[in-house]
């Protein structure tokens, strides 16, 4: 009985666990923008490619298709880019931005749970 007590607390804490584990996802390679623009979907686990690399002063579009409805990423927002754009289900959306420093540009949910960045060289 106490046996069956623990496998239960550990599926509860493993379930719990899982959902926080599809907020943080990061690529492990950044995809490098080809001509300028990216093709990106949001599906369960978060904005696929999370990582993109792009280049000082060229614009870059991202083309995002939202996949699913279990993801709270029905919107993107690049706060240092003034862009909050809806994500409608299955449609592709287009998001143009044009970076002037070198760095890191964020990109998340509108809850900021969801998150991904450009890498600008």
């Amino acid at each position: 009985m106490k046996s069956l007590r623990s496998i239960i607390v550990a599926l509860a804490l493993a379930s719990a666990t899982l959902p926080a584990a599809g907020c943080s996802k990061d690529s492990a390679a950044p995809v490098a923008a080809a001509q300028g623009s990216v093709n990106m979907i949001v599906d369960e686990t978060g904005f696929v490619p999370a990582t993109i690399k792009a280049k000082v002063g060229e614009p870059l579009t991202l083309n995002i298709t939202r996949k699913t409805d279990k993801t709270c990423a029905t919107e993107i927002v690049i706060k240092s880019a003034g862009i909050n754009q809806p994500l409608p289900m299955n449609q592709p959306v287009k998001v143009t931005v044009t970076p002037k420093d070198r760095g890191e540009m964020r990109f998340a949910c509108a809850m900021d749970m969801i998150a991904g960045k450009i890498v600008v060289e």
